[in-house]
């Protein structure tokens, strides 16, 4: 039993320091896989957005829930947080394996910067109108 002098609790981490905590975590290919995926969803975000783990996996937020990302077992994935994009772009994202409101993909094969860019600016678009 520790003493009660003791610190019993450890310092908070940032929310940005618990996505790095989460990849360092990930591994090969997929965590260079997500990193390159944050990387491009970092390069379109408005400077206000937030990053964060949400549910448990790294999140961007910009007036309201973006997207977010996560590695599992067997691939990755890139949830747009509104499903209705997915059947939107289902022509775009003929290739991928998708289900109500995520898109899948190995994890040694990054998604084309240009369709997570697309799929971001829609996101934020779309967060813009509902929460001007």
């Amino acid at each position: 039993m520790q003493k009660a002098t003791e610190k019993t609790t450890k310092k908070a981490e940032t929310p940005a320091a618990e996505v790095d905590a989460y990849l360092a975590k990930v591994p090969e290919p997929a965590k260079t896989t997500l990193e390159k995926l944050r990387a491009t969803i970092r390069s379109v975000v408005p400077p206000e957005t937030t990053e964060a783990l949400s549910y448990g996996i790294p999140a961007f937020r910009y007036k309201g829930g973006l997207v977010a990302y996560a590695a599992f077992k067997k691939h990755c994935s890139f949830f747009p947080m509104q499903a209705s994009l997915i059947d939107e772009m289902k022509d775009e994202l003929k290739g991928y394996r998708t289900s109500k409101g995520t898109l899948q993909f190995p994890p040694d094969k990054p998604l084309a910067a240009a369709l997570v860019k697309k799929m971001v600016k829609a996101r934020i678009a779309e967060n813009e109108r509902k929460h001007p």
